[in-house]
């Protein structure tokens, strides 16, 4: 097992020195990239910034990105990934309990190849030891404040030895995680998973279905990391005449009609979250298998290092037979808070089912939650931000069938008249994939009698006066 992801890492570029990292349109050797990252993590040590001390990126996905990312493991500084399309409040409020000591934007990112070059071998990273946090990733906030999750190094070197031999990956491979960076799958399944393995890992500074395929193509990518979102995208905006001549032997997201319409004979399908060990289930499929139509729901056999059960409840309960197999814990003001019961058990608050012989198949998640292109919507600060709209007596966010790719964020409002142009004006100062698209004016809320709380799956069933689409 890895004990450093920083000492792995530099061990690779020794070994490996033609590895390719980056974006598709800005890679870097390996070697040179760990040399640059040590003259980042040289000037942000000189700068003040000690080994321990906490650094949060808060920036879109580009090849300094991932230069400052090493940096801070080389620096021996656990680094959180934020969302940088999060609003800035909210992203204030996220770090509070973090408390990090330098928060570096997409202008200081923009810094990492300017310090220099050092000897990546000679940092004080190397030094961490294997159960050592190395990265926070926060969750999707959907009934709350989004919490970061601790991960050790030890963690990603779990993930990456499942991922990769579910995907059968090998230092042949060339890896295209073409997906925001602040989430496990393209960091986890693909970034770290490549490079702990001695594959190319790639990536993209923004994801267009247009753009996917000429870059898949002329990189000569094998391994493509996808998940919903973009598969479903793909399907309808690009035909298998634009991925002609593509050399993709296997993915991870499986979906039947993907790896027809495509001609990719192999996918894996798995069940897991930034808690959940990254991936705790992992299961191969063969395009020429019966494979069904909710192929990416069946994670299929658990991890040797983690156990599972469904509770009476059908709720999916992770425990780790080995430290570090799942995350540390959610950081408090307070430290970390682990989230097991006495028996070591962490309820994930997803809904499954067993496959007989086939391990898990995860059905949806037990609390209310909206995904928009691929990203979960902090309801209760779409709520609050909304709030300050004048004329609303009442209101409550949900969601309706997206016309093309997951769903719609809507808000249910009690108010005469309803505030049209103030909703409108306000919305507008939201992330684009956290504005609702239309206003159901309705006479009450269904509110628990007990708690007050709204019953959001019951929105949907109350008359509506009035529809008014924004959008």
């Amino acid at each position: 097992m890895t004990e450093n992801l920083a000492r792995a890492i530099v061990a690779q570029a020794r070994a490996r020195p033609g590895l390719r990292l980056g974006t598709v349109d800005d890679q870097l050797a390996l070697p040179d990239a760990a040399e640059l990252a040590a003259g980042r993590a040289q000037a942000l040590l000189g700068a003040g910034l000690r080994p321990g001390q906490r650094v949060a990126l808060v920036a879109p996905t580009s090849t300094d990105y991932v230069l400052t990312w090493l940096a801070c493991l080389l620096a021996g500084t656990p680094v959180a990934l934020v969302n940088p399309t999060y609003p800035a409040d909210l992203v204030a409020r996220m770090l509070e309990p973090l408390a990090p000591a330098l928060v570096l934007d997409a202008g200081q990112i923009a810094l990492a190849r300017q310090g220099g070059r050092a000897d990546p071998a000679a940092q004080p990273g190397l030094a961490a030891g294997r159960f050592a946090v190395a990265s926070y990733m926060h969750t999707s906030g959907t009934t709350g404040l989004p919490k970061f999750c601790a991960q050790s190094h030890d963690y990603f070197a779990r993930l990456a030895a499942a991922m990769a031999g579910a995907l059968d990956l090998g230092p042949s491979d060339r890896v295209l995680a073409p997906l925001p960076l602040f989430h496990i799958n393209p960091m986890g399944y693909g970034i770290i998973t490549s490079l702990l393995t001695g594959a190319d890992a790639l990536t993209v500074r923004k994801f267009s279905a247009g753009g996917l395929w000429p870059a898949v193509i002329a990189e000569r990518v094998t391994v493509l990391i996808l998940h919903a979102p973009p598969v479903e995208i793909l399907k309808r905006a690009t035909t298998a005449a634009d991925a002609a001549g593509h050399r993709v032997r296997t993915m991870f997201y499986a979906d039947a009609g993907f790896l027809a319409r495509f001609g990719i004979p192999a996918a894996v399908s798995g069940y897991g979250s930034t808690e959940a060990g990254g991936i705790s289930h992992l299961r191969r499929w063969q395009a020429t298998d019966d494979i069904p139509p909710d192929a990416s729901r069946h994670g299929g056999p658990g991890r040797r290092d983690i156990d599972w059960r469904l509770d009476d409840r059908g709720v999916i309960l992770l425990r780790e037979r080995e430290p570090a197999a799942l995350f540390d814990g959610y950081v408090t003001a307070a430290g970390l808070e682990p989230s097991r019961d006495a028996s070591g058990w962490f309820d994930t608050g997803d809904l499954g089912r067993p496959d007989a012989g086939h391990g898990l198949v995860f059905l949806e998640r037990a609390s209310e939650s909206i995904r928009v292109k691929g990203e979960f919507v902090p309801i209760p600060y779409v709520e609050n931000h909304l709030a300050m709209v004048s004329g609303l007596t009442d209101h409550a966010v949900w969601k309706r069938p997206g016309a093309l790719v997951d769903e719609e964020v809507v808000l249910y409002a009690v108010a005469d008249p309803l505030p049209v142009e103030q909703l409108r004006q306000r919305i507008a100062g939201l992330p684009a994939f956290m504005r609702p698209v239309a206003v159901a004016r309705v006479g009450a809320l269904p509110r628990d009698a007990a708690a007050g709380k709204v019953q959001r799956r019951l929105l949907a069933e109350q008359p509506v006066l009035d529809w008014v689409e924004l959008s």
